[in-house]
């Protein structure tokens, strides 16, 4: 049976550490459909939670994406966001 140590409580399955820069990718790929449904609510999800993780050019890509949502689409994602970060 394998055995996977947990580094930190900022963990996700296996051990591996999620950062801004790994919810800045995510985010990208479902803003442009790379390897991904295209999906603008989940990539404004994404780029919330790397903006806070401090990467700045996720916080312009946020506010830039959000110009072609409305707003019942920018506050589901708001609220994708809080779950996420409620859950982990």
């Amino acid at each position: 049976m394998a055995r996977f140590d947990m580094p930190s409580t900022d963990c996700g399955a296996l051990g591996v550490v999620v950062s801004g820069a790994m919810y800045f990718q995510l985010g990208l790929s479902y803003a442009t459909g790379r390897n991904v449904p295209l999906d603008r609510v989940t990539a404004h999800k994404w780029l919330n939670l790397a903006a806070r993780e401090g990467v700045k050019e996720a916080a312009a890509m946020r506010r830039e994406l959000a110009f072609e949502m409305t707003r019942d689409e920018i506050a589901a994602a708001q609220r994708a966001a809080r779950e996420h970060l409620s859950i982990h």
